[in-house]
């Protein structure tokens, strides 16, 4: 390559580097769309719909919350995922965006390489209930008699390969016990079908008709899943301290199309970390059950990857694949 052509191309990348800085410093220029892969109404779109207000404030343009159902969540991950990466369309996932991909091999995007992340934005514990049929009332009486089923127990998920049926998949192994697994459509079905006896155990986010149920005494709360004692839930122990090792938490947080400019992700994470800080609005996520917690971007890609190892190790071993 001759002097004058090597030139011309540094000349280009220098054109190019100063172009995405410039369009870093001026973003956002217009309203910036936030996708909810889930329907309105749902956790995800809840959480979002608390904060875009404050959150458009601060970047000074407007946040537009925009609805795509679908596949388990794969609808709006793809969509973002082949969205320009400018930092105007993000995605508001949670775990789930991890799970699609490794039980489906149509979902049409990979949750690692396909989004850079930018913060995560709260966490919920799992929590573990079992029915008032099964006798005791500590984590060890419910493992006790669990155990002592030659046939096993049953446990509810909201569905096949939704983030309770492998969570519990993996309770099972780590505690010894044997279970079967019944999916019913949708969180409300499961407490009713823990409530009424059809089933013994359910592993998932608590929720105001759940934890109603555990104080009008219906339901029996066993746990936690998280490292230390929650003060969302307190009185609660963590499941940890009869089953070493074990947690389980949902993250929700956000994704850019991967090759969004750091500047700009720099610039959301920023806002977002202001806003969670923001006492109304923890306020208004907190009887949720849901914990603010903000990320760096590196930290947000550290645990999606790790967890992403971790529930491909219980998918491959379990065989748990999109029915």
């Amino acid at each position: 390559m001759n002097a004058s052509k090597r030139a011309l191309i540094l000349a280009f990348a220098f054109l190019g580097a100063g172009a995405a800085c410039a369009q870093a410093d001026n973003f956002p220029a217009r309203p910036i769309t936030i996708v909810v892969a889930y329907p309105a109404g749902g956790t995800s779109d809840a959480q979002v719909r608390m904060i875009q207000d404050k959150l458009g404030k601060l970047l000074g343009q407007p946040i537009i919350v925009e609805n795509k159902a679908g596949a388990s969540g794969a609808i709006g991950a793809q969509y973002v995922a082949r969205s320009k990466a400018d930092g105007y369309t993000l995605l508001y996932p949670n775990t789930g965006v991890l799970i699609t991909p490794l039980v489906n091999d149509k979902a049409g995007y990979d949750a690692l390489k396909d989004f850079k992340p930018i913060t995560l934005v709260t966490t919920v514990p799992m929590v573990l209930v079992a029915s008032k049929s099964v006798p005791g009332n500590s984590l060890a009486d419910f493992l006790q008699y669990a155990r002592s089923q030659p046939k096993g127990i049953l446990y509810a998920s909201a569905g096949a390969t939704s983030f309770g049926h492998i969570a519990s998949v993996r309770f099972a192994e780590m505690a010894g016990i044997k279970v079967e697994h019944v999916p019913y459509k949708g969180e409300a079905n499961t407490t009713l079908a823990v409530r009424s006896g059809e089933v013994q155990m359910l592993l998932t986010t608590p929720s105001s008709a759940m934890l109603g149920q555990v104080q009008q005494g219906n339901i029996k709360m066993l746990g936690v899943g998280t490292a230390k004692p929650s003060p969302l839930l307190p009185g609660v122990p963590t499941i940890n301290k009869t089953v070493p090792g074990f947690t389980s938490e949902i993250w929700f947080g956000l994704l850019a199309p991967a090759g969004t400019p750091d500047a700009v992700v720099t610039k959301i994470n920023a806002a977002v970390k202001t806003v969670m800080a923001d006492e109304a609005i923890r306020a208004k996520l907190l009887p949720t059950g849901a914990a603010p917690q903000t990320s760096t971007p590196a930290e947000f890609a550290k645990l999606m990857k790790d967890d992403s190892a971790q529930l491909r190790e219980v998918i491959t071993k379990q065989g748990i694949k999109a029915e």
